[in-house]
């Protein structure tokens, strides 16, 4: 159970994670975000089944396609054989032009068997990038609800214009929802993951790896926020800085 991701251990996780932010900051947005997180949680858990089971309707088809072809060639070659000729020249250039039409036949039929094979990969392939287009989607939603939430008004509450957002977080709290809001980063980096635990797809791979990588430099930038409250701010709220 240690050796790969569960997406039922990361369901309780987000869980756990909805329930610290809602006794924390009751009606927030990032609540909100977070059980929008759980949604699709329950939807990549279902996908995930669907990219790990065998696709049999497809494989059945392809294989039936296969066979198909592989009968149609059989058939032509029998139906194309002529009666030896005693002519060299007119055997052998007979021998060239079928050389040369068998090769022809050969290329689309390896074209045609090789986009069987693949069909049920092109078509996992899709259903993951859907899915991890809705990650993508979170894991930019969330960035937004931390944007405005600075240390600056804490160091400078005089500062404030009429355009300012309002502000109202102590130190404390600020702190806590900038990490709640790198949590659900790291959360959805790891439903991310889920996809290409089980498909061997270069495509998907890279979609996934674009996905960590942003939710990975986007929990960087939360974090410098929560060292400079550590840095300039001790608990008791007083400013370390002139």
């Amino acid at each position: 159970m240690y050796s790969e991701l569960q997406a039922d251990r990361i369901i309780d996780t987000i869980d756990v994670l909805i329930a610290r932010i809602t006794e924390r900051f009751p009606g927030s947005s990032l609540r909100n975000v977070g059980a929008e997180l759980r949604v699709v949680a329950e939807s990549t858990k279902s996908v995930v089944t669907e990219l790990r089971n065998p696709h049999w309707p497809l494989r059945i088809a392809a294989g039936g396609g296969i066979l198909a072809l592989l009968a149609v060639v059989v058939l032509v070659a029998a139906l194309t054989i002529q009666p030896r000729d005693d002519s060299v020249t007119k055997t052998t250039l007979s021998l060239l032009q079928g050389i040369e039409s068998a090769l022809n036949d050969v290329i689309l039929i390896s074209l045609a068997i090789y986009f069987l094979i693949s069909l049920e990969g092109r078509v996992k392939r899709r259903i993951a990038l859907r899915s991890l287009h809705r990650l993508r989607s979170i894991v930019h939603i969330v960035d937004m609800h931390q944007l405005t939430k600075d240390p600056e008004h804490l160091l400078t509450p005089d500062q404030q214009t009429a355009s300012s957002p309002q502000r109202s977080f102590t130190r404390f709290e600020l702190a806590r929802y900038l990490d709640y809001s790198s949590e659900l980063l790291s959360l959805a980096s790891k439903l991310a993951a889920l996809h290409a635990q089980y498909v061997d797809d270069t495509v998907v791979l890279d979609a996934v790896n674009d996905i960590e990588t942003l939710a990975g430099n986007l929990s960087s930038k939360i974090w410098q926020k929560i060292m400079i409250l550590d840095v300039t701010l001790p608990h008791d709220g007083r400013s370390l800085t002139v």
